[in-house]
């Protein structure tokens, strides 16, 4: 089996509804997406899968979230925009477009900060 991981960023301002303390507010981050995609051989060209093509498939992905207030882009106007659910939501748009027998998505990584994150994998 084979891994291949990508780190990608946006900015993005959030805020957790039904949290008592300051993080109900709205407040921006950084954010970091760390996608792991696995795969059980090599292609023809000899790499499990391309870097460049999940790259640009997680970046469009995360570009409806790029410099927005996420708790106003859907699912997250109903769904609390934790980094939980949002490594849940990147996982299954993801893993919807390349999935296949020989290649699927493995892990995602949400990071709000260096220190802080969450990851949704199956």
């Amino acid at each position: 089996m084979y891994e291949v991981t990508v780190k990608t960023q946006f900015s993005a301002a959030h805020r957790l509804r039904d949290y008592a303390g300051k993080y109900e507010n709205l407040h921006g981050h950084n954010w970091t997406a760390i996608t792991t995609v696995e795969a059980k051989e090599l292609d023809a060209m000899e790499v499990g899968v391309d870097f460049v093509k999940v790259r640009a498939r997680v970046n469009e992905i995360l570009s409806k979230l790029d410099y927005q207030n996420i708790n106003e882009v859907p699912p997250f106007d109903k769904k609390n925009p934790s980094a939980e659910n949002i490594a849940r939501w990147v996982f299954d748009a993801l893993a919807e477009e390349i999935n296949t027998e020989a290649v699927r998505v493995k892990r995602v990584e949400i990071k709000e900060t260096e220190d802080t994150g969450a990851a949704y994998f199956e």
